[in-house]
């Protein structure tokens, strides 16, 4: 595919944060490339295959509590204990007229009994058991099957595996599962102005902090992740390293120039030797944001900004590559919120102005800003706890207001 004539330009509107994301999702191929790992090693991986349980949860009928195992047909007020069912340990006959037996939580039932007493409800006279005359008989008894049965699906496909799921799959003798290869992701910073930490700091320059914000955003059991260094402000610097890094990897990120300053190469590169689905999106911080492929890898070229990396990470990319990886995207909860701070913008894109939520006494929310909303502002970016989403047409919201609030780890 060649550069599409839908690439946004000064003169066409950009595309608004909704309508980039739609074109990604429509784009994207995910993973289908699987791996057998043990359980162990399957926390939070993609799962490539639904998986089945293969045997009844519980697969005998066991006790719910410590107390006395008895037949409600042939229940007396006073029966005789006559053996006691441990956890591991069962009782292996059943009761006979006048019988009851010890049982410990999770022991096993003799077959005849349908009943537990929870031992707080009895009276103990040596071997003989006295029940209350208003006890409620068939109760405390954990059936066969009663969480999960033969055939059952346990998890789907494409669920990210949780410590629960884990859990489950090891409850049923399940060792190992397949789960999606490891999405291989390569991420570079881009400009002659970066030098490295324990590097000293000449006049104009600065130091790489966005190779740090991404080494923390791409943390994902499902990642193999590099970072690829620096790339200096030359054409064809950045198109060898894109063109190689596209080779090995099904992701490239990039920092800065993506903007349209005569150092800002990303676009013309892009052009060069990949395709274009958007440059430029209707979206603050983060507008100069680029999408596309070079070869059959996915290029995002994210600001140069520093809180414009984040945001457009948070907004854009981190559902593109949960995506990719072959996982199930799950939108950021929203809620409303009382906004404690006067809010100012322009109008034309819609805005992520960074906030700090909380819980109001009467169960409400209220946020208010965290401050300078520049893009370049790191310090802001660090406190919130949150985004406010401004629609694009706001130009400023009152104290006291309500707003959309968009919980994400920034």
């Amino acid at each position: 595919m060649t550069l599409e004539s839908c690439v946004a330009t000064e003169k066409k509107p950009l595309l608004t944060v909704a309508e980039a994301k739609k074109r990604i999702h429509a784009t994207i191929s995910p993973l289908t490339e699987q791996e057998r790992v043990s359980l162990k090693d399957a926390f939070q991986r993609v799962l490539a295959k639904a998986v089945f349980t293969p045997l009844n949860l519980p697969s005998t009928r066991n006790s719910a509590m410590d107390g006395y195992a008895l037949s409600s047909e042939m229940f007396a007020e006073t029966l005789t204990n006559v053996g006691t069912s441990w956890a591991g340990k069962p009782f292996e006959r059943d009761l006979k007229s006048g019988e009851c037996v010890r049982i410990f939580t999770g022991a096993v039932l003799p077959e005849n009994a349908d009943s537990v007493v929870m031992q707080e409800n009895v009276t103990v006279h040596g071997s003989k058991i006295e029940f209350p005359t208003d006890i409620k008989l068939k109760k405390n008894v954990r059936e066969i099957g009663e969480d999960v049965r033969i055939g059952d699906l346990l998890c789907e496909a494409s669920k990210t595996l949780s410590a629960s799921d884990l859990g489950l799959l090891a409850s049923t003798g399940i060792e190992n599962v397949l789960v999606i290869r490891k999405l291989k992701i390569v991420y570079f910073s881009t400009g002659d102005e970066l030098v490295g930490l324990g590097e000293s700091l000449e006049r104009g320059k600065i130091y790489d902090s966005n190779r740090y914000s991404l080494f923390g955003l791409l943390q994902n059991q499902n990642y193999d992740v590099v970072d690829g260094g620096v790339i200096p402000d030359d054409k064809a610097a950045l198109k060898n390293t894109l063109i190689q890094a596209a080779k090995e990897f099904d992701a490239v990120i990039t920092t800065g120039g993506a903007s349209v300053g005569e150092a800002d190469y990303v676009k013309a590169v892009l052009e060069e030797c990949g395709e274009i689905h958007f440059w430029k999106i209707a979206m603050k911080p983060g507008k100069p944001l680029a999408f596309g492929k070079i070869g059959k890898s996915y290029f995002f070229g994210l600001p140069g900004n520093p809180a414009a990396v984040t945001t457009t990470f948070d907004i854009i990319v981190k559902a593109a590559l949960v995506q990719l990886a072959g996982g199930i995207i799950k939108e950021p909860f929203q809620l409303t919120a009382i906004c404690a701070t006067k809010l100012k913008k322009s109008r034309g894109r819609q805005e992520f102005q960074r906030g700090i939520l909380q819980q109001l006494e009467t169960g409400g929310f209220q946020v208010k800003s965290t401050g300078n909303q520049g893009s370049h502002i790191l310090s802001t970016t660090s406190i919130a706890n949150c985004y406010i989403v401004l629609p694009a047409d706001c130009t400023e919201v009152r104290i006291g207001e309500s707003v959309t609030v968009m919980l994400q780890a920034i």
